[in-house]
């Protein structure tokens, strides 16, 4: 496969032509045949703005954990199109992750969780950290079973360990933060929230958890 410029029209042509007609299989079958892994990574890194919105959007479509730094990069970008993709893609290489079983168990935690059975995901993520404990995501997801099972002491040590394993995992250190406000410590929780807009600055929500905390930690 050719290795484009950083500044590669073909990239930029793909991404204006989804961005009109939405076709999410035509852009891959482009993207595919002209790009390897590493130049999307470096276009998504160096590329100019057109380039970068177009090779994050790539990879969320095609990439693996593998880029989850390149995307987890790419959220701090100075362009606002750029880290949305980026956030959107990033969720997404979480759980693309160990064996096509591995996967399966991942996907299946995650649907327990939408489903609020969370004893079962808590069962059945648990049993997955026995087996690939380098999962961040499955850890994650224990956690927030724990969160939803109001037994935050448990939550926070998995979010935690998430973040030690994926150190772009903004959700987890969110999940952190979710915790200690329940257990009543702003401070803790104004860390945790802070460390997460490190991460991806676009959490506006949490950002407002973030003014609001410091306003009632300065009033006190």
């Amino acid at each position: 496969m050719e290795d484009h410029s950083l500044r590669s029209p073909l990239i930029v042509a793909a991404y204006e032509g989804y961005l009109t007609n939405q076709d999410s299989a035509a852009f891959v079958q482009i993207v595919a045949k002209r790009y390897t892994c590493a130049t999307l990574e470096r276009l998504a890194l160096m590329g100019d703005r057109a380039a970068r919105r177009g090779a994050v959007l790539a990879i969320g479509f095609m990439g693996d954990y593998a880029a989850n730094s390149t995307l987890g990069r790419a959220l701090t970008d100075r362009d606002r199109a750029v880290r949305t993709l980026a956030e959107n893609g990033i969720r997404e290489l979480w759980t693309r992750v160990g064996s096509r079983e591995q996967r399966l168990t991942l996907r299946n935690v995650v649907r327990l969780n939408q489903a609020r059975r969370y004893e079962d995901a808590i069962s059945l993520s648990t049993e997955l950290i026995h087996d690939s404990p380098w999962i961040a995501e499955a850890w994650c997801q224990r956690g927030t079973a724990h969160y939803h099972l109001s037994q935050y002491e448990a939550a926070v040590r998995n979010c935690h360990q998430a973040l030690e394993i994926n150190p772009y995992h903004f959700t987890a250190a969110v999940g952190m933060g979710q915790c200690y406000l329940m257990q009543d410590n702003p401070m803790a929780a104004l860390e945790s929230f802070r460390r997460a807009l490190r991460l991806n600055p676009g959490l506006e929500e949490v950002r407002a958890h973030v003014i609001q905390l410091q306003r009632t930690i300065r009033d006190e």
